[in-house]
């Protein structure tokens, strides 16, 4: 198994917007990761608040959407955006000597890129694919990749890394 790892982060039912014109590149970054020996790892975000209505615990918002591909037991749960704040996936990390991540990911401008900045930061190895992201305001999109890559992200496009 390499020291790489493909992220998918919180692919949900709870945040359903636009993930439908993003699903079938990740599930070709999924299979490329299988075809390569990647290990394969998926987020899940929940939601503590008491005053929130989204990715509450045992509910169908927090379960992965459908037609996500499922290929691996390397599930995670984190409770902030960053998902280092995630004990067990920086264990994960650690017990795997990962060093370098492909990102994947519903919210351009949460989520994945507190976990890209922080990843960065941890001075790991991150590629964003950029057809793989999705936001709530999908016009957010090219500057969060151009912030992606002032912080030392590399970004790529799917396509470039199935050739």
């Amino acid at each position: 198994m390499q020291k790489k790892a493909l992220v998918i982060i919180d692919l949900q039912n709870d945040i359903t917007k636009n993930y439908k014109d993003i699903i079938g590149n990740i599930n070709k970054a999924i299979d490329w990761a299988v075809k390569h020996d990647l290990h394969v790892i998926y987020l899940r975000h929940e939601n503590l608040s008491a005053g929130t209505r989204t990715f509450k615990p045992q509910t169908s918002g927090s379960e992965f959407v459908s037609d996500l591909n499922i290929v691996s037991k390397n599930v995670f749960t984190k409770y902030k955006g960053n998902a280092l704040s995630s004990e067990e996936f920086t264990d994960f990390i650690r017990k795997n000597e990962l060093c370098d991540f492909y990102i994947t990911g519903a919210d351009a401008v949460a989520c994945v890129k507190s976990t890209c900045y922080n990843l960065r930061k941890a001075n790991y190895g991150v590629n964003v694919l950029s057809d793989c992201i999705t936001s709530y305001d999908k016009r957010k999109i090219d500057e969060m990749l151009r912030y992606y890559e002032r912080k030392g992200s590399k970004i790529i496009r799917l396509n470039d890394l199935l050739t």
